[in-house]
């Protein structure tokens, strides 16, 4: 059984690619060097949205409705485009289709696919796969697709409804119950004020009335109403104060907090209840994906020791591991 997830756990989100590489493109001496794949995967993608965005709602294309992944939508030379080739193009560029209308995002990857056969079809003619940069570069591009390939299948693919919904109830068990505090107040200057307005209303006035008509604060226009609250949400003094109050009383003496001096009246308490399933279903489910995910990694490492040999990089590789294995989440079940 795992430990429950921290707060921090809960709401981390998971991404198995590679971030994006941002870097000026000139060596020291001046001399231009290549793009690295990102960073050509970013200026086509920048390229394809100022022409999609010139052209205007014109070209917005929906995908037919349960189209063949075989069925051809155009041709460069002799080469065909399918609409298996269109969705691997918007999942690779995903990221960079995410800011058009998905109206759009079709004809998108069609110009971007264009482009690129264009330029590989050049390239090809030219002898460009037969050189060190084409074997290395493709050397990197099949481990990462082998690797995305294992993680969708071993990883994204092994977690179930039941699973997340066993987290959800595991979490909702292990959640020590807790109560909200629904409260007024009246929020004034001096000590003086707040104390005469203790004695008005202990007279007999009406504390939204009285809230309305000489609290500074900006929930005077609601009578002072602060809706519900959890334990440690206000600042400390207030928070003690309101502790200190059953549902229907008022502060005997005016509390002083960085803001001023308040009259509070606690309204109701209730216990807290915890989120629904569907709000926190995604968190949930990427929480889930992380531990496979390093559990996955510890087993495999356990069977390929990884050894780092740049000093740099060996200092922060082994302190990400030792972190990594203070996680709970990285242990296994």
């Amino acid at each position: 059984m795992m430990s429950t997830l921290t707060t921090r756990q809960k709401s981390a989100l998971f991404g198995y690619r590679p971030n994006q590489i941002s870097s000026a493109n000139s060596n020291d001496d001046g001399h231009f060097k290549p793009m690295t794949i990102f960073q050509t995967k970013r200026l086509l993608a920048t390229a394809t949205a100022f022409l999609t965005i010139t052209c205007g709602a014109a070209f917005a294309q929906e995908a037919p409705a349960e189209v063949s992944p075989d069925t051809v939508v155009g041709t460069v030379g002799d080469e065909q485009i399918t609409e298996r080739d269109l969705q691997y193009t918007l999942q690779d560029l995903e990221g960079q289709f995410a800011q058009m209308p998905p109206g759009q995002q079709r004809f998108a990857a069609l110009m971007s696919l264009i482009d690129i056969r264009l330029l590989a079809q050049k390239a090809d003619e030219e002898g460009v796969d037969e050189t060190d940069a084409f074997q290395e570069r493709m050397q990197f591009l099949r481990t990462r697709a082998l690797h995305n390939l294992y993680f969708q299948s071993e990883v994204i693919d092994q977690i179930t409804e039941d699973e997340v919904r066993a987290r959800y109830d595991e979490e909702v068990a292990a959640t020590p119950p807790t109560n909200e505090t629904r409260a007024r107040h009246i929020l004034v200057e001096s000590e003086d004020e707040a104390k005469a307005i203790i004695e008005e209303i202990n007279g007999g006035a009406d504390f939204v009335e009285v809230a309305q008509e000489k609290s500074t604060g900006p929930s005077a226009p609601q009578g002072g109403d602060l809706g519900y609250f959890g334990p440690g949400r206000m600042v400390p003094e207030f928070d003690t104060a309101v502790n200190a109050l059953n549902p229907g009383e008022i502060t005997a003496e005016p509390v002083q907090t960085q803001f001023g001096w308040h009259v509070i009246r606690v309204e109701d308490r209730r216990p807290v209840q915890p989120p629904a399933f569907a709000q926190v279903e995604p968190q949930i489910r990427n929480a889930l994906l992380r531990e496979r995910y390093l559990n996955l990694l510890q087993s495999l490492r356990a069977d390929a020791p990884v050894d780092v040999t740049d000093p740099a990089l060996k200092e922060a590789f082994d302190a990400a591991m030792a972190r990594q294995q203070q996680t709970p989440e990285a242990t296994p079940e």
